[in-house]
C-alpha cells in the first residue's frame, strides 16, 4: 500500500525539479515555461530507513527491499483553474487521485525564472492554490446539499448529512480548507463520496535559495507563520541542490558534495519521511536469508491486517505472528538469539503492530 503523493504548485516554482530529484524511476522535463508538465509524471522513491540497513547487516539476505512512495508530478496551476483556466480541469482531476499533497512554494529571488504573479510572495502563492481547491470543493458540497435538502425533511440520516455539509460550506466560504475541521466517523461518511480536495493532508516545501537551505529566509519564515493553524508541516530545501545530488550515481561523490554544503543527508530524506508520516503510516519488517523487507501499514492495524500486505491469504488464514522488537533484534543480533533470550513473542489476532516490529506470520493455506 504505497502512499501516493502529488507535487503541486504554481508554474515555475520548482515542482519538476523536485520530482527529478525524488524519483528513481522516471524523470520529468524541467523547463522555464508554463505547463511543461502536462500529463502527470509518476515515479517511485524508496523510503529511507536506516533500520532496514542495520537488519540486513545482521541477516545477510540475498536482497534488501525498502518500502516506497509513489510520487506524481502534476501540471502547474494558475488562478481560475476551478473555472477551467489553464490546465485547471486536468490538474484538479489528477490531484483528486492522490492521498497527500506536496505543495512546492517559491521562496527565492531569480529574475531569470518567469513569474506571472509579480513580486515573490509565498503566502499569496499558497492562497491562490488554496482558493482554487476550495472553490472546487464548494461546488461539490453545494451540489450535494441541493440533493440532500429535500430528503432531510423526512430522513434523520439525511438531516445529519445536511448539517455536516452546511458546516463544510461555511468553512469553505470563509476561505478555509476542510482538513482543518474534525469529523467523527459518522460525520465523515456524509462527505466521503465527494473526495474533497482540501481534506487531503499537505506538506509544504519552501524552495529557497542556496544560501538559505539550512536556515530558511524571510520568505520561508513568512510561509511557516501562515500555515501554523493548518497542522501542516513545512520542509525548507533547495530543490536544485537536491536534484544535483540525486543525479550522482556514486555514493562517494554524493557524500563529498553534501559535505561541501554542510549536509548530513539529502533534504529529500526528510521530505520523504515526512510525507510517509503524513498519512499516519508506519513500517514493520520481515527478515530472512532470502530478503530483508520493509512493509507499509497504517497506525493501529492489527496483525492479520499487517499480514495482508504480504498476501491476502495471510489475513484470511492467519493463525499467529512471531514478533521481535527492532531494538531487541539489533541488540541480540539474530532471531535465534532473541528466541533464546525470550524476546520472541507469539501474538494473536488482536495484536496491534508497532513501528519497527520484525515479524513472521503463521497461517493456514
Amino acid at each position: 500500500m504505497a502512499l501516493r503523493a502529488g507535487i503541486v504548485g504554481l508554474p515555475n516554482v520548482g515542482k519538476s525539479t523536485l520530482f527529478n530529484a525524488v524519483s528513481n524511476s522516471a524523470k520529468a522535463q524541467a523547463s522555464n515555461y508554463r505547463f511543461c508538465t502536462i500529463e502527470p509524471n509518476i515515479g517511485l522513491v524508496d523510503v529511507p530507513d536506516e533500520r532496514l540497513k542495520k537488519l540486513a547487516e545482521l541477516v545477510h539476505p540475498n536482497r534488501i527491499v525498502p518500502t516506497q512512495i509513489e510520487i506524481v508530478d502534476i501540471a502547474g496551476l494558475v488562478r481560475g483553474a476551478s473555472k477551467g483556466e489553464g490546465l485547471g480541469n486536468k490538474f484538479l482531476g489528477n490531484i483528486r487521485e492522490v492521498d497527500a499533497i506536496i505543495h512546492v512554494i517559491r521562496c527565492f529571488e531569480d529574475e531569470n525564472i518567469l513569474r506571472d504573479e509579480g513580486a515573490i510572495d509565498p503566502v499569496s502563492d499558497k492562497e491562490i492554490i488554496d482558493t482554487e481547491l476550495q472553490l472546487k470543493d464548494l461546488e461539490s458540497v453545494e451540489k450535494k446539499m441541493t440533493r440532500t435538502e429535500k430528503m432531510a425533511k423526512t430522513d434523520p440520516k439525511a438531516k445529519v448529512e445536511l448539517e455536516v455539509l452546511q458546516r463544510c460550506k461555511t468553512h469553505l466560504d470563509a476561505g478555509k480548507s476542510i482538513r482543518e475541521l474534525a469529523f467523527s466517523k459518522e460525520e465523515f461518511a456524509a462527505i466521503a463520496d465527494l473526495f474533497l480536495l482540501t481534506i487531503k493532508p499537505v506538506l509544504y516545501v519552501a524552495n529557497v535559495d542556496e544560501g538559505s537551505m539550512h536556515t530558511g529566509n524571510a520568505f520561508s519564515k513568512k510561509l511557516e507563520e501562515a500555515v501554523k493553524g493548518e497542522r501542516a508541516q513545512v520542509i525548507v530545501m533547495n530543490n536544485s541542490i537536491e536534484a544535483q545530488i540525486a543525479e550522482m550515481e556514486d555514493p562517494a561523490d554524493q557524500q563529498l558534495f553534501m559535505e561541501e554544503f554542510g549536509m548530513q543527508e539529502p533534504a529529500l530524506n526528510r521530505l520523504i519521511r515526512s510525507a510517509y508520516r503524513l498519512l499516519n503510516l508506519q513500517t514493520y519488517f520481515t527478515a530472512g536469508v532470502q530478503e530483508v523487507r520493509a512493509w507499509t501499514i497504517e497506525e493501529g492495524w492489527k496483525a492479520p491486517q499487517a499480514a495482508s500486505v504480504i498476501h491476502t491469504d495471510f489475513e484470511k488464514g492467519f493463525i499467529k505472528a512471531e514478533v521481535i522488537g527492532y531494538d531487541d533484534f539489533i541488540t541480540l543480533g539474530s532471531e535465534a538469539a532473541c528466541r533464546d533470550a525470550g524476546k520472541l513473542r507469539i501474538e494473536g489476532k488482536e495484536y496491534l503492530v508497532k513501528d519497527g516490529d520484525v515479524m513472521h506470520f503463521r497461517f493456514n493455506v
